[in-house]
């Protein structure tokens, strides 16, 4: 810790140093851009818009060497149990390791059972796309939804397969929205859940198994199990040829590229998905090989730890220029969030920086009628992070894509330029305001502008793309977490909360009493009783 304590001090120094002058400045150089720029394949990540400069990188990188990321990294890829709470190792990647060799967990090679199952998926996937199904339904919670969701809306385009849809709320209005209209005879409902235990994703699934059986369909033969508890999809009557399982090196939040991305597959189809995984799989290969100076998710890592832990920001704005990617920020909340939202470090001693920031975000133009006014004028500094594709899919509407991306880089420029007192005053006089009033009307038009933003460009979205959008942010939390000494792979913050719920249930049904409860939850529960007979 001594080191990095040391180099800790240097980069708050850093920033102390350089706080007050406008990133705007540092494109006196004419090499700015160029120089803050790094590309793998057709994927560029511009940090320039950012108060880094060389000295600040190197100072970042040296954090990045004293963290000893480059031996964690690989020990990671090499299958020790870096996730050493839980004693397991962090193998997500082996499951987009298409060609890349064995991969070995306590001496064994995994890769065998991955490009086994693999198959099963395409071969299932195949027979349904085949078959008179229409409607998916895609039950789970967590990583077993956000993901698959969020990738299913993102290649859209791609689509030639059934319809797929996603229940994750135990709210019972959200299944039954689901299930409206839909045909029970032509329906297939996927189950995921690693455990096939977990209360919201059981209580769905009962209830989705009722429906069919009430409404004409077969659920013996219209069920899939993502899981590995054989014994309990057995017992819920789905047959083992339909259950495809995966193991604990695989965390829920990293579990898309394997079964839990079979609704994926399924609405994309197996070459669609083999194109995802290769995606992923090549960002891997960069993250690996690549010197940290143009290794994208370790910038953008480094991006991260000056803005949060250095600069002191709180909050992340994820901000993708593209409709079919809305629901990215929610997927990436719960990456970064549940990864690395943790007080306690590797060795049980507290973390003696701020870790996790609040990631959040929509996508644009529709944000910029929400939560921009916050972003340009607000009294917070929020980082932002862009991305957007160079050409839209939809070649008839090219005019709406380029007028995206005019917004998409104009907001950028606006964080960082601003808008003076001076520019502001100019204006008012145009608009025909004198004296006092042109001097209050000004102030409400002056931007401070300098808030920093980082840019990711691609061509187009597609299923490669994608894949290597989300391996970039994979790695890039894991290295965020190295360097803030925490366990990015589990997550012990998610189980009070649901133990709490257990013991509540039956006071919520009326069959237990509230004692030993606190005040206000057994007045709440009181409330609650009363209103519901």
């Amino acid at each position: 810790m001594g080191q990095l304590n040391s180099e800790w001090d240097a980069l708050r120094a850093r920033h102390a140093a350089t706080k007050d002058r406008t990133i705007l400045s540092l494109f006196d150089a004419s090499d700015r851009a160029g120089a803050f720029t790094a590309s793998t394949g057709d994927m560029m990540l511009d940090y320039s818009k950012t108060n880094i400069d060389a000295e600040t990188r190197e100072r970042l990188g040296e954090l990045f060497t004293a963290a000893q990321v480059p031996a964690k990294r690989t020990a990671m890829f090499s299958g020790h149990p870096i996730n050493d709470t839980e004693g397991r190792a962090v193998l997500h990647t082996a499951l987009r390791n298409l060609d890349g060799g064995p991969v070995k967990v306590g001496g064994k090679d995994v890769m065998p059972a991955v490009l086994d199952t693999l198959a099963r998926m395409r071969a299932y996937a195949t027979e349904v796309r085949d078959s008179a199904i229409t409607d998916v339904v895609n039950i789970g919670i967590g990583g077993s939804d956000l993901g698959p969701a969020m990738a299913v809306e993102a290649l859209a385009p791609y689509h030639d397969g059934p319809r797929c849809h996603f229940v994750s709320n135990v709210d019972g209005a959200h299944i039954a929205d689901t299930l409206r209209g839909l045909d029970a005879s032509t329906t297939l409902v996927i189950v995921a859940s690693k455990t096939f235990t977990t209360i919201e994703t059981m209580t769905n699934a009962r209830t989705a198994r009722a429906w069919m059986q009430e409404h004409g369909g077969d659920p013996t033969k219209q069920f899939a199990a993502l899981s590995t508890a054989d014994d309990l999809t057995a017992n819920f009557g789905i047959p083992a040829e339909r259950v495809f399982g995966f193991e604990d090196w695989v965390g829920g939040r990293y579990s898309m590229w394997g079964p839990i991305g079979l609704s994926l597959m399924i609405a994309i189809g197996p070459k669609a998905f083999d194109a995802f995984l290769r995606g992923g799989q090549a960002m891997d290969r960069h993250f690996q090989a690549a010197d940290w100076h143009e290794n994208l998710p370790v910038l953008l890592a480094l991006v991260g730890i000056w803005h949060a832990q250095v600069c002191g920001y709180a909050s992340r704005a994820v901000l993708p220029y593209d409709q079919r990617l809305k629901r990215l920020p929610d997927y990436f909340q719960q990456l970064e969030m549940e990864s690395n939202g943790k007080s306690v470090r590797m060795d049980g001693t507290a973390v003696e920086v701020e870790t996790g920031p609040i990631v959040w975000g929509a996508a644009g133009t529709n944000g910029q009628h929400a939560f921009y006014q916050l972003l340009h004028q607000g009294t917070r500094v929020i980082p932002c992070e862009f991305m957007v594709a160079a050409v839209g899919h939809e070649a008839d509407l090219a005019h709406h894509h380029k007028l995206l991306v005019a917004n998409c880089l104009a907001q950028s420029e606006a964080l960082m330029r601003g808008r003076s007192l001076e520019e502001a005053r100019a204006k008012m006089v145009k608009a025909g305001f004198t004296g006092a009033e042109l001097e209050r009307q000004a102030r409400h038009r002056v931007f401070a502008g300098n808030r920093p933003s980082v840019t990711l460009v691609y061509p187009t979205l597609d299923p490669f793309t994608l894949g290597q959008i989300i391996a970039l942010y994979e790695h890039r939390v894991f290295v965020e977490g190295v360097i803030l000494g925490i366990n990015s792979f589990d997550q012990w913050g998610v189980e009070l909360g649901k133990e709490l719920a257990t013991s509540l249930q039956p006071v919520v049904e009326g069959t237990a009493p509230a004692s030993g409860k606190d005040g206000s939850t057994a007045q709440l529960v009181d409330y609650i009783l009363r209103h519901a007979g």
